[in-house]
């Protein structure tokens, strides 16, 4: 699958048509560090496959990588979030729901509370995956660590290939990348703030490092719409096996979220 237009600018990829008449809810998907918007092909795939799926499905692009590697790395969580709001004010007026992966999660929840602003539309939905609650983030230092422990978390959460891993070529892509987004997730600092009104999709891997079940209850306090938990067999990356399970998942966690 390649991406169907570009229309919304450089931060959104689309993966979908727009839906003739409308009638459907965009899921604008945000990937982890290190990650890009093609992270979730296989999710707009997996959509296609379900019977009168709502879903019309655009990925954010960050700086500093595939069409975008040209543009300077964004290592601020914070002016990830500014910037991607601004780019989802633009993305049409289908109701939206964000989904985010690992720090992906927490862009899409800073970028969900500046949408709730007066003058804004609040998102319709939020859909949370790998992890835990904004509140308990902790500042590890992941970017001041050497490239070979990088390396070596790559290798122990499954993000990436193993066999790519030994290729200097594609080291030289993916570390610095790793390394600003890293930056940018040690320097976040929660705020607390008013909760959100949307309802709240927690998905966890069941054998994930980062994100325990315990980790991501206080996802609770940070709406007042409900929020459900669904736990997945897999690592930090469970998704990359499970794209179909992922898919039903998220329309039946969000049956309630429709274009009106």
């Amino acid at each position: 699958m390649t991406p169907w237009d570009r229309a919304a600018g450089p931060w959104l990829t689309r993966y979908t048509p727009p839906w003739p008449g409308g009638g459907r809810v965009q899921l604008v998907c945000l990937p982890h560090a290190g990650g890009s918007a093609t992270f979730f092909q296989p999710l707009a795939r997996a959509f296609e496959a379900l019977p009168d799926a709502p879903f019309e499905v655009l990925a954010v692009q960050y700086p500093g990588r595939q069409e975008r590697r040209a543009e300077p790395l964004l290592d601020d969580l914070a002016a990830l979030a500014d910037r991607t709001a601004e780019a989802l004010r633009h993305a049409g007026d289908a109701p939206l729901v964000l989904f985010g992966h690992s720090m992906g999660a927490l862009v899409a929840w800073e970028a969900a509370r500046r949408l709730c602003r007066p003058g804004d539309t609040p998102p319709a939905g939020l859909v949370v995956s790998g992890r835990g609650a904004p509140s308990l983030h902790r500042d590890v230092r992941l970017h001041l660590r050497s490239d070979a422990e990088l390396v070596a978390d790559l290798r122990y959460l499954s993000g990436t290939a193993s066999d790519l891993l030994t290729d200097p070529g594609v080291l030289g892509m993916v570390l610095p990348v790793l390394r600003g987004d890293y930056k940018a997730v040690d320097g976040y600092r929660y705020e607390p703030g008013s909760p959100l009104s949307c309802p709240v999709a927690v998905f966890l891997g069941d054998r994930d490092p980062w994100a325990r079940r315990r980790e991501a209850r206080g996802w609770q306090e940070e709406t007042t719409g409900p929020v459900t938990f669904r736990t997945f067999p897999g690592d930090h990356f469970y998704l990359t096996a499970r794209w179909d399970a992922v898919a039903l998942a998220v329309a039946e966690s969000l049956a309630g979220v429709t274009a009106g």
